[in-house]
């Protein structure tokens, strides 16, 4: 049976998760704001959590109703026959987000449904649901918009981005999810050597040997939100994974590469690696960035260095730019160079003309994804 579903991406990244979705197998895709509307059966549902590289989570819509205050909301919550997804021996928690004029407070919406659900859940079995904000069985998920209420479960459970693999991070971590996408826009394909100068702890150059390889992301995690759900179809997830892993490859036709200046953040990113089953296809060293050598004559460079809003001062930091553009133009002619940037002043100061700018937001921090062809 065909359901509705909603994959809440980063924004600017929705036509991009629209692709993905499309490419596995969706249907009736829509790209919308922060997330793309799709359908599909069950296993539709497990394949996109499994595979999927850009979104956060996959929501199933449930039901959507008209709503302006508390009451109309807690009406239609009960109106929902929540026996279907859950009984009073699965715990459960309430997300609540946007806001209509008289619910503009997401912890009393979150309370108000959960509100509407036990007390149907005492009528009917004359007991009730516990809360537990962090690893329920079923997650609810409510978004207030237009006075509308729209009501979904989560089926991924923890963010999607949290692939699994990767227990030791840097300082301001590039999200996997984020990662992924700039390596998508690169256009970047395993016959081309790939290098990280700025790896920090690895994520770029892992999230690139996990699509150069074909391993599905969603293979590190221990689980998902659809495992604890009543329905759950434990035969046809067990014959996703296995076809996943078949899937697999073994070789990359080019290394991968990553350096930092930290040998600490260096030793992080090998044990990102050995957790991921990549280590044989990744190199990584600690190196100064003045002491970086192209390893090939042409292929794909992605870095994000630092903004100055997390990590470093921005006056500090027009050296480092300096620096960075002065490597790129005298060691590595021939490749093509991706840098993603939050500071307009400090991305003028490698010195070099961008021949493409694609705006994306690194969290809550609106970049830049500039493209070099350095001849």
């Amino acid at each position: 049976m065909s359901r509705q579903y909603f994959a809440t991406v980063a924004r600017g990244l929705e036509f991009l998760a629209a692709q993905e979705l499309k490419n596995l197998g969706s249907e009736s895709v829509e790209p919308g704001f922060c997330g793309v509307e799709f359908e599909g059966d069950l296993n539709l549902l497990y394949r996109v959590n499994l595979w999927a590289r850009l979104p956060f989570r996959i929501l199933l819509r449930l039901d959507e109703f008209a709503c302006q205050d508390a009451q109309d909301l807690y009406q239609g919550i009960q109106r929902l026959p929540w026996q279907e997804y859950l009984t009073p021996d699965y715990t459960l928690a309430v997300d609540a987000t946007g806001k209509t004029q008289q619910l503009n407070h997401s912890h009393f919406t979150a309370l108000q449904v959960k509100n509407a659900i036990v007390d149907q859940q005492r009528q009917q079995y004359g007991e009730r649901s516990h809360v537990d904000t962090q690893t329920p069985d079923v997650r609810i998920n409510v978004h207030l918009q237009r006075d509308r209420c729209i009501v979904s479960l989560d089926s991924s459970g923890s963010s999607l981005h949290r692939r699994g693999y990767r227990p030791a991070v840097g300082t301001a971590p590039l999200k996997e999810s984020l990662a992924a996408a700039l390596i998508h826009l690169s256009g970047w394909h395993p016959k081309q050597a790939f290098m990280d100068p700025l790896c920090g702890s690895g994520t770029l150059p892992l999230e690139a040997c996990l699509q150069g390889l074909n391993i599905a992301p969603g293979l590190f995690r221990q689980q998902f939100g659809f495992e604890t759900w009543p329905n759950f179809d434990a035969q046809l997830w067990q014959a996703l994974q296995t076809e996943a892993r078949n899937q697999q490859l073994t070789q990359l036709p080019m290394p991968i590469w990553g350096s930092d200046r930290d040998p600490d953040v260096i030793e992080q990113a090998r044990l990102n690696a050995t957790n991921s089953g990549v280590d044989d296809h990744i190199w990584f060293e600690a190196i100064e960035l003045q002491d970086i050598e192209a390893p090939t004559d042409s292929g794909i460079l992605i870095c994000n260095p630092p903004y100055g809003e997390r990590l470093g001062n921005a006056q500090e930091l027009g050296h480092f730019y300096r620096q960075l553009g002065q490597v790129l133009k005298q060691r590595f002619k021939g490749w093509t160079v991706f840098i993603l940037s939050g500071n307009k002043a400090l991305s003028q100061s490698i010195g070099l003309k961008s021949s493409q700018r694609t705006a994306i937001n690194n969290g809550s921090i609106p970049c830049q994804f500039l493209k070099y062809e350095l001849y």
